[in-house]
């Protein structure tokens, strides 16, 4: 990993485009077009809330945080831009997200441990348009939630 990666306690956020092997199987070309601007979409609301991108996962992605709340914020900034399908080649992708905070180890370009699994877990159980996170993020966000956003237990 680059030096420069964070470390410590960390927010994962994962993200799954679901459905996404329907919507390839409908129009192979637009999907195409689509998932590179889903993307462009998922790095510039990681890059403008001081994510860190780790990688690109098929039709997903898999970044980290220091901040929860820069995790939230740039999973919002990443769903309201996925509303208009203007900005994804005419595709509505219906993208679930998943976050979690906790501790976990560097390796090979990639951080591993419970934390960086449950995060992907929380993810898989969401539905496409959904954000959900794990009660240690609510926690950590707390009374700092944007003025729109609420919480649903």
């Amino acid at each position: 990993m680059d030096p420069g990666n964070p470390v410590g306690a960390l927010t994962f956020l994962f993200t799954d485009i679901e459905g996404s092997t329907s919507l390839w199987e409908q129009d192979s070309l637009r999907m195409r077009d689509a998932l590179a601007q889903h993307n462009a979409l998922a790095r510039a609301a990681v890059d403008a809330h001081r994510g860190t991108l780790v990688k690109l996962t098929g039709d997903g992605v898999y970044a980290v945080f220091v901040d929860s709340l820069d995790a939230l914020n740039a999973t919002l900034d990443l769903q309201r831009s996925l509303t208009d399908p203007a900005a994804t080649a005419g595709v509505l992708l219906p993208v679930r997200c998943g976050l979690h905070i906790g501790d976990a180890t560097e390796s090979d370009d990639d951080y591993v441990g419970v934390s960086v699994n449950r995060a992907a877990r929380i993810m898989g159980a969401a539905h496409g348009g959904q954000i959900l996170m794990s009660q240690a993020v609510a926690d950590a966000v707390g009374a700092r939630l944007p003025g729109e956003v609420s919480l649903r237990d």
